[in-house]
């Protein structure tokens, strides 16, 4: 299974309103100190599970942690 971004692709990320957000959404989040594109599992009240499009689950973080949402992606 490949990415749903491949590398060099120009990501379009806006501000989101943490409430806002489902399950299969792909949002900019801060994990250990960098920053990502991960697509949210789970959502548990204010904590998010994050993973990526390969099964992996990366853990739970807080809402502070995400600083927008996907919007459009280019080749």
């Amino acid at each position: 299974m490949t990415g749903k971004i491949e590398s060099g692709q120009l990501c379009t990320v806006e501000p989101v309103d943490p409430a806002t957000l489902a399950v299969g959404e792909i949002v900019l989040c801060k994990v250990k100190g960098r920053e990502y594109l991960h697509l949210i599992k789970a959502i548990q009240g204010p904590r998010f599970q994050i993973g990526n499009n390969r099964g992996h689950i990366n853990g739970w973080i807080a809402a502070n942690s995400i600083f927008g949402r996907l919007t459009k992606v280019e080749s």
